[in-house]
């Protein structure tokens, strides 16, 4: 583990991101995002396509953790699904690489073992991170040799459907952390200050927040729907 990504360990990582269809759909956006995030205080950027990334990395020095997210017909797996994504974000460089380690099979038919012994044979140094919505799905990824194991599907596939991460006091994050030896960043919905101070109490090694800070289209909904509630009683 690189002193950078020891330097991630307590800190909040900002999620910097936009897809093509959101407002803010921008290269040059995100990179200023990332600044903003920096003198918050952030502590790292996780990030989206090779294009964002340069740009971020022109904007800041933190850590970053690189994604790239695209659709396949054959699979449900969008979050850095086949060694192309892989390859395209080791062409601009990021400390950690973060794919879908849930149980859907890949582009291809390709196991999660497969993919992960392929990408580490042609990037044996590079850190990857597994994107996970279940408990057993953090247990495979983690024998499977990940660096780190993240909770950011969580609610968000097939197997997962109905579940919160907040729910029982995290108790699908605190069974992760108790299941697993590789560090667990937190991330999926922790979308107040209390959330994210709670997941580190709790022995997550980071914290990812990112639709609360940087997606406008949906921070300012609950202000207008007050605002409506609001209206409808006069």
């Amino acid at each position: 583990m690189t002193e950078r990504i020891k330097g991630l360990k307590g800190k909040l990582i900002v999620s910097c991101q936009a897809l093509p269809e959101e407002p803010l759909h921008s290269s040059f956006i995100m990179g200023r995002m990332a600044r903003a995030a920096k003198m918050a205080g952030a502590g790292g950027i996780r990030a989206n396509t090779k294009e964002d990334i340069a740009e971020i990395q022109k904007e800041v020095e933190l850590p970053i953790i690189g994604i790239v997210k695209r659709d396949y017909e054959d699979s449900k797996v969008y979050i850095t699904p086949t060694m192309k994504e892989v390859d395209e974000l080791m062409e601009v460089g990021v400390d950690i690489i973060a794919i879908d380690a849930t149980i859907s099979k890949r582009p291809g038919g390709k196991s999660l073992a497969e993919f992960f012994r392929e990408i580490k044979a042609k990037y044996k140094d590079q850190a990857f991170m597994a994107d996970c919505s279940t408990v057993e799905e953090a247990i495979e990824a983690d024998r499977l040799g990940f660096d780190f194991i993240g909770s950011t599907m969580v609610g968000y596939t097939e197997q997962s459907k109905g579940d919160r991460i907040e729910a029982d006091d995290f108790l699908i994050l605190r069974k992760m952390i108790e299941s697993v030896k590789h560090p667990v960043i937190a991330e999926g919905n922790i979308n107040t200050p209390a959330k994210a101070k709670r997941v580190m109490e709790l022995g997550a090694y980071a914290v990812v927040v990112g639709s609360i800070i940087t997606r406008p289209q949906l921070i300012a909904v609950p202000f207008v729907e007050a605002l409506k509630e609001w209206e409808e009683k006069q």
